[in-house]
């Protein structure tokens, strides 16, 4: 808890320091306090070169940032969030503490100079950093490390977007994967800490203001239905265009790595000339599309400009993170079809606004499949409860078209590129790569679902396995009892205490015989019991058992 708190602080300053050094790069390299808000105007500090100095900004800021993520911390550049995903799974948390000075600068220089990205990746990244650092110096446990490392994160969020409940959800979601008491107590510790700096510093005020929200008909929710399906399909084509951009950046670069985002700058440069809303992090251009400032033509080609702006900043070896992009993207596509929607039906369509708001989180739903952290962070960007129910809705929507169009996120797929599978064992493992079926013990004997309850409990304790499966009369599977749940019912409710063991049978998460040993770890390590029954991929039925035991003995196979 003290750790927690202490995190929160560092996570709070953190992101008071990293936010100064992109407004103060941003007012060095453009003149302004955010160029966004005033699109195509000159740099004071150089008049004579008009708008055309965002074709230089983009190729001084990475001959700055270029050689210093090259020399010092390689893993600062692009969006940060993978390579915090990667510590926690397969690196016990074990993040270099260089990584948050180095990300501070690097990506407050790259979003100075133009580079089109967020906020939120770096702030995780240099939270998380903050995390590891502390858990290192206190010498904790591998789990409390990966814990801090999500406070971190938590942090983080909560500071830079003003979003408390956000952070908390980002850190579990993504970051950790798993929601717990334990987790969940640390990361509001640090998220409210953090929160409480940011608000001392920032105020009390959500980074973005935006519109009142409200349902005007309820013919609207099947417009937020498909808007949310398309927002899913958006969200997907992001991931894959950034990645698709950055293969070809890899593809035409052959000079050396510190060199490449000077280079590349050029060409962002150019974008920034034909698009100057795409300078920077893009809040004021987000602001005045979810007002209705914008033509619907003209929405669409921002959206377009911020998928090739943000993914050309990240191929050319930028640092910054994709949640803003993916926000601002899901903002420029909800006000064009809000706006669409309006004309075809004025009297039920509803506010402009709305659609907009919805399409922000439905498009980063789509992206990152992080659905509980998108309704989080744009309800509390409204403090409107009115906006949850079409939030909710779009959002699922747009979560399952992802998880049916993509088996990646926009974070994942960065691992998945690079041949790393969180879910999968760490490379030179020498346990979780076998199948299922090849470390697996003899199915024990079931016990029939009408064994009187006294009675299991004695063939529990014989069993030596903590659990049983149980079977129905026919012989078929029914789910696995423990001797816990027995030992509970017989102590807790003698009076009216299930009558057989059936009606206490449980189905734990199912574990296959070709599936490999890595996955089921997660779902041994969650049960209670010492086992669970192995089932027959192609019937569903149990052949064999799977324990601690059986996977440990894996390790001596492969010795």
């Amino acid at each position: 808890m003290v750790l927690a708190v202490v995190i929160g602080v560092g996570a709070g300053i953190g992101s008071i320091v990293f936010r100064w050094c992109v407004e103060t790069f941003t007012r060095f390299f453009s003149g302004h306090a955010d160029y966004a808000a005033s699109p195509g105007a000159g740099n004071p500090h150089a008049p004579w070169l008009g708008p055309c100095f965002v074709l230089l900004a983009p190729v001084v800021g990475g001959l700055l940032y270029g050689p210093l993520v090259h020399r010092f911390a390689k893993e600062a550049r692009g969006h940060g969030v993978p390579e915090v995903m990667l510590a926690v799974a397969q690196r016990g948390g074990r993040i270099s503490p260089k990584v948050a000075v180095v990300k501070t600068l690097a990506s407050a220089l790259c979003i100075g100079s133009g580079g089109s990205v967020g906020r939120e990746g770096p702030i995780v990244q240099i939270g998380s950093s903050l995390g590891s650092a502390l858990g290192r110096v206190t010498k904790v446990t591998e789990g409390r490390m990966r814990l801090l490392v999500a406070c971190g994160a938590a942090g983080g969020i909560a500071a830079t977007f003003n979003a408390p409940l956000a952070g908390v959800f980002f850190a579990m979601e993504l970051i950790l994967g798993t929601f717990s008491a334990e987790a969940f107590g640390a990361t509001v510790l640090a998220s409210v800490t953090a929160s409480v700096i940011g608000r001392a510093a920032f105020g009390n005020l959500a980074f973005l203001r935006l519109p009142d929200f409200h349902v005007d008909h309820l013919g609207q929710y099947a417009l937020f239905a498909a808007l949310g399906v398309v927002a899913g399909v958006v969200g997907v084509g992001f991931s894959r265009f950034l990645y698709l951009v950055e293969d070809a950046c890899d593809w035409l670069w052959r000079g050396p790595e510190w060199l490449r985002p000077a280079v590349g700058g050029v060409a962002l440069g150019a974008v920034l000339l034909v698009l100057p809303q795409m300078y920077g992090v893009g809040y004021p251009v987000l602001e005045k599309a979810t007002e209705g400032g914008y033509a619907v033509g003209f929405l669409l080609l921002l959206l377009v400009g911020k998928m090739l702006a943000t993914s050309l900043t990240i191929g050319i070896g930028g640092s910054g993170g994709v949640f803003a992009p993916s926000l601002f993207i899901g903002a420029m596509l909800g006000s064009g079809y809000g706006s669409l929607v309006h004309r075809l039906l004025p009297g039920s369509a509803g506010a402009v606004g709305a659609y907009a708001l919805v399409g922000m989180g439905a498009v980063f739903a789509g992206a990152a499949r992080a659905p509980i952290t998108a309704v989080v962070i744009l309800f509390e960007l409204t403090g409107e409860y009115s906006i949850i129910l079409p939030l909710m809705l779009a959002i699922v929507l747009a979560t399952a078209t992802s998880r049916l169009l993509s088996g990646d996120t926009v974070y994942t797929l960065k691992l998945r590129r690079r041949g790393i599978d969180l879910d999968g064992p760490v490379p030179g493992a020498r346990i979780g790569t076998q199948r299922v079926d090849a470390v697996m013990e003899p199915l024990p004997s079931p016990l029939p679902a009408s064994t009187v309850l006294a009675d299991s409990a004695g063939l529990l304790s014989l069993s030596g396995h903590g659990a049983l499966p149980v079977v129905d009369d026919h012989g078929a599977y029914v789910g696995v009892v423990t001797a816990r749940a027995v030992a509970e019912a017989l102590a807790e409710r003698p009076d009216d205490a299930p009558a057989v063991v059936g009606l206490l049978a449980q189905s734990p998460p199912p574990v296959l015989a070709d599936q490999p040993l890595v996955q089921a770890l997660h779902t041994l390590l969650s049960v209670a019991g010492t086992g669970v029954p192995v089932l027959a991929s192609e019937r569903g039925e149990p052949v064999g058992w799977l324990s601690h035991q059986s996977a440990l003995r894996a390790v001596r196979t492969t010795a």
